[in-house]
């Protein structure tokens, strides 16, 4: 069984940065690709970023440029650095591993840009 939990929320100004972490307990991560969603109030989840196995990244078009999703397998950790942070960026921000029938998540974490 595979745990996740995100930290690194919060309130940050508008052109603000933030980091976001996701520490995995159980399993070995190596071989499974990890991702970062985001949900905003009365919005479906979205993708935000994702990472294969091998390191591959892909990200939102909202996104690209500003946020930069990395990983370390000897630390079983997950990062999401955001920057140039927008108000539209406001969300409840999870951590998710998946690959062939395994799909975990995280609780999440608020993150609200604001003035």
């Amino acid at each position: 069984q595979v745990q996740l939990v995100e930290s690194g929320g919060g309130l940050v100004q508008p052109g603000g940065s933030l980091r976001l972490s996701c520490a995995a307990s159980g399993g070995t991560l190596n071989i499974y690709n990890m991702a970062w969603y985001r949900q905003a109030p009365g919005k479906q989840r979205e993708l935000v970023a994702n990472i294969g196995s091998g390191g591959t990244t892909n990200y939102a078009d909202s996104v690209k440029g500003r946020f930069t999703i990395s990983r370390d397998n000897a630390k079983k950790m997950l990062f999401l650095q955001m920057n140039s942070l927008k108000p539209e960026d406001t969300a409840v921000y999870y951590c998710n591993l998946y690959g062939g029938f395994l799909n975990y998540w995280g609780q999440g974490t608020q993150v609200t840009v604001s003035s």
